[in-house]
């Protein structure tokens, strides 16, 4: 006999879970906003499942938003590799980077998502398409429900010539979403700010035993004889992971300590597997860098860490901070992005411009561990009080009532 969905041996995590963290006020305010929403069916549009700060949050709030009423899916744009290494090129002009934006470039980006267009049927009461990649999708559909662009990279200082190209593009949305004020663009679009956040029950998250903490760092012969000093990010140059091996080269001539550098290469970034090679030639005893698709071994490391590192030169957001936060554990992070939003400098992190300055924070906590410990305390707090996901579905779904009461009022008679 076929099991149906609702016979499944599984339960989605709920809102009710959350009650605990968050209280029942809060609780009760965000499953009334869902009631409201509730057999809306809502579309999130990206370019990978996996890799990344923006596959680990829908894989998340889509499940969660799900679990309270709201019809959500998620579907993932295909593309040839060279359409992925135009889209690469342009996140990182986003960022500020130079790029050569030939007309053969343009036309290989637009062709991939009009056939991509061309399989989705996208007939959704709200359709969120999420950065540069499926962008266009948006000019392909004869719009009856609010589009909104939701871009996760740090849009401060954009590439003049990408953005006299994409800003039409964006114009099409009916809103756009990004994670800070200061990233807002000129735009005729309404702007909204809405901050990621984390799953404080995912694999990535969840709570964790010394033994079983013990067992994932043992599985990949992880040395935990000496204090561990981690980074966890996607493979890619403004994570700065070279500067990361700097600083700890310099901190360890004052205290002894085991530096991790674990990432994964998402299947849009082809850069990633460049970027993981041109650092094996650093890896020594006390260097360990692994690539590795592990979100177990993540938690580990984030838990034993006497440190973790977010060292980004540029950084939409940053996830791995709260996710280390959220764990008790202080994190040195660059002084750039959403990572400053995160941190309070010396109060449940610090935040640093230099390899020296990183090197500086790293001796302080590895030979302090009150200090890790008042620090970590800290910081659960604030990722407590700002960063779980019951806040990031509220804002999204005040967000999203806001335009079906526009839609609403433009579809009724002399609207």
């Amino acid at each position: 006999m076929d099991t149906t969905l609702s016979e499944a041996p599984f339960r989605l995590v709920s809102v009710a879970d959350y009650e605990p963290l968050i209280g029942a006020e809060a609780a009760d305010r965000l499953l009334r906003k869902a009631e409201r929403l509730r057999d809306f069916h809502v579309v999130n549009v990206n370019s990978t499942y996996y890799g990344g700060g923006v596959a680990e949050l829908l894989s998340s709030l889509t499940l969660l938003m799900n679990a309270s009423g709201i019809r959500t899916g998620w579907r993932v744009i295909e593309g040839r590799p060279d359409f992925f290494s135009i889209t690469k090129k342009m996140h990182n002009a986003l960022q500020g980077a130079e790029i050569n934006l030939s007309e053969q470039k343009k036309r290989i980006y637009e062709e991939v998502v009009y056939e991509n267009a061309v399989r989705m049927h996208l007939d959704h009461d709200v359709v969120i398409v999420h950065d540069p990649q499926p962008l266009p999708l948006v000019r392909h559909f004869r719009r009856r429900a609010p589009w909104i662009w939701r871009c996760h990279v740090d849009l401060s200082e954009p590439n003049a010539e990408l953005w006299r190209y994409l800003a039409p593009m964006v114009e099409n949305y009916d809103a756009v979403v990004v994670s800070l004020p200061e990233y807002a663009q000129k735009l005729t679009t309404p702007q909204r700010f809405i901050m990621p956040a984390i799953n404080p029950f995912s694999t990535t998250n969840k709570e964790l035993s010394e033994g079983e903490i013990d067992e994932r760092l043992s599985r990949y012969g992880i040395p935990t004889d000496l204090p561990l000093v981690v980074q966890v990010s996607r493979f890619d140059r403004w994570k700065d992971p070279e500067g990361v091996i700097r600083a700890f080269r310099i901190a360890r001539e004052q205290a002894d300590c085991t530096l991790v550098l674990v990432g994964n290469v998402a299947t849009d970034d082809p850069e990633g597997q460049e970027v993981f090679e041109s650092l094996h030639d650093c890896e020594e005893e006390r260097i360990r860098i692994l690539s590795v698709q592990d979100t177990a071994l993540v938690n580990a490391l984030q838990r034993r860490a006497a440190v973790v590192l977010q060292k980004s030169i540029r950084e939409g957001f940053g996830l791995t901070v709260a996710e280390a936060m959220w764990k008790g554990t202080p994190v040195i992070g660059g002084r750039v992005g959403g990572i400053r939003h995160q941190i309070e400098d010396g109060v449940d992190g610090f935040l640093v411009e230099t390899v020296e300055q990183a090197a500086e924070r790293i001796v302080q906590l590895v030979k302090d561990p009150d200090l890790h410990r008042r620090m970590g305390e800290k910081a659960r707090a604030t990722v407590g009080r700002r960063f779980l996901m019951t806040r990031l579905m509220e804002d999204w779904l005040d967000l999203i009532d806001s335009f079906e009461t526009d839609f609403r009022l433009r579809a009724a008679p002399g609207g």
